[in-house]
């Protein structure tokens, strides 16, 4: 008796410890990253407030509402948990509980509408809001170059962002949507986009630096983003960011840095 009570007692602990080992989490879990997908787009809206803009034609009609559809179906096989946009916090909260509503009146070619509200809505995943809003001193950059013979720095590296401005217009004119934001998610395309911004610290000389001023507060803006990103997520989710391909370098960088977050690539998702 005394035998089979140890053996009973033995088997009852290890069942029990069994138990509480599977409730707990596991070290794998524990330390599940985020995944973030930077998806880089145009302004399907033309708002006019870059400084090289694109000429997007209507998003509404029915050829391009099939082509968003199809990204938005692809888009959806991340499965996210969250859609982080390029707008305000509050201006994103409000503007997405008038979608689910269907009294959203504005806003109806943004592709915060057309790409985040839709995927949102199609996989259960919350909306968030992150752009920071912040100046871009360009007209002292400008007035520098024009001042002391730096003029053709400047001429130069705006040539070489309107040849790229160029294509995406080509591709606009000509091709699908789902074309286009592959060609735009290229890595190499965000990091020739953000060589204008390198270029910049050509301009300036001892304490005055324009370019480095314009340089540093592109790179503010940018890591603002970022930080509103982190600082809204949990382990576990799974974002999709999606912004104005001018932003796609700086956001690519900061996550790729990030301990606990893991890079996912916009172009093993999107549709060919």
């Amino acid at each position: 008796m005394s035998t089979s009570s140890g053996v009973d007692r033995m088997y009852l602990r290890s069942s029990l410890l069994a138990i509480l080992l599977a409730t707990l989490p596991t070290a794998t879990q524990a330390q599940e990253p985020v995944a973030v997908m930077i998806v880089g787009v145009y302004h399907m809206d033309n708002p006019g407030k870059d400084l090289h803009d694109l000429r997007a034609d209507d998003v509404l009609t029915p050829k391009r509402q099939a082509e968003i559809a199809a990204t938005v179906d692809a888009l959806a096989r991340f499965r996210p948990t969250q859609v982080d946009l390029e707008w305000s916090a509050a201006g994103a909260a409000k503007s997405y509980d008038r979608y689910l509503k269907g009294t959203l009146d504005r806003y109806q070619r943004d592709e915060s509408v057309q790409l985040g509200f839709r995927l949102a809505k199609r996989t259960g995943a919350s909306v968030v809001g992150i752009d920071e809003m912040m100046d871009f001193p360009y007209e002292a950059v400008e007035a520098y170059a024009k001042a002391h013979g730096e003029t053709p720095i400047l001429d130069a590296a705006n040539a070489a962002i309107q040849t790229e401005v160029n294509e995406e217009q080509h591709l606009i004119d000509t091709d699908t949507i789902p074309h286009l934001l592959r060609w735009m998610n290229d890595p190499a395309f965000a990091s020739r986009d953000n060589d204008f911004y390198t270029t910049m610290l050509h301009i300036g000389s001892g304490t005055e630096q324009p370019g480095a001023n314009l340089l540093g507060a592109w790179n503010l803006r940018n890591f603002h983003i970022c930080a509103n990103l982190v600082q809204h997520a949990k382990p576990g989710d799974r974002i999709v960011v999606i912004y104005g391909a001018g932003h796609e370098f700086l956001l690519r960088r900061c996550i790729s840095e990030m301990p606990g977050y893991k890079l996912v690539e916009a172009n093993d998702y999107l549709p060919q």
